[in-house]
């Protein structure tokens, strides 16, 4: 009975070393992980401002649930939906804007410039290394998946509202 009891707890035990290791490894790989572009919850955002080259600036506000252009109009839901998520796209990583040469990456001038809230987004050119856009905000560079990056509105959504 001993010898079943010490083996037993010594199972116990190596259980709850494991479990331990685990989440220590779990904690370490969420302080490292790079996070979102903005770490903003996208439904918060109450304005949206989308400024493209070569076309006017697009501006909108959120009231009572809707997106409304400037002029009063109703905007496509979706796609300002779209646009306020791309504060929460993921970063495959970040590094100081003093790395690069803004202009190699697109950043100057920008290919589009997104202003959710208070905060604006700069999107550059697309990555060599794999299908992702340069993105900057503040002064650190992102690397997000191509995905998140703002479309101009379509003329025939614009006629439907």
């Amino acid at each position: 009975m001993r010898r079943a009891a010490r083996q037993r707890g010594l199972v116990l035990g190596i259980a709850a070393a494991l479990l331990v290791l685990a989440a220590l490894q779990y904690r370490h790989d969420r302080a490292r992980a790079p996070g979102t572009l903005l770490g903003v919850d996208p439904a918060s955002i109450t304005a949206v401002t989308l400024d493209m080259s070569g076309r006017p600036p697009e501006r909108y506000r959120k009231r009572d649930g809707h997106w409304w252009t400037e002029d009063g109009r109703h905007a496509d839901d979706g796609r300002l939906g779209d646009l306020a998520g791309i504060a929460a796209a993921p970063v495959a990583g970040w590094r100081p804007a003093g790395n690069f040469d803004l202009a190699k990456i697109g950043l100057v001038p920008p290919l589009a410039r997104l202003q959710l809230d208070d905060r604006t987004i700069e999107f550059g050119t697309t990555a060599v290394t794999g299908p992702l856009r340069y993105v900057r905000v503040g002064q650190r560079i992102a690397l997000v998946p191509l995905r998140y990056t703002p479309r101009p509105a379509a003329r025939d959504a614009e006629r439907i509202h």
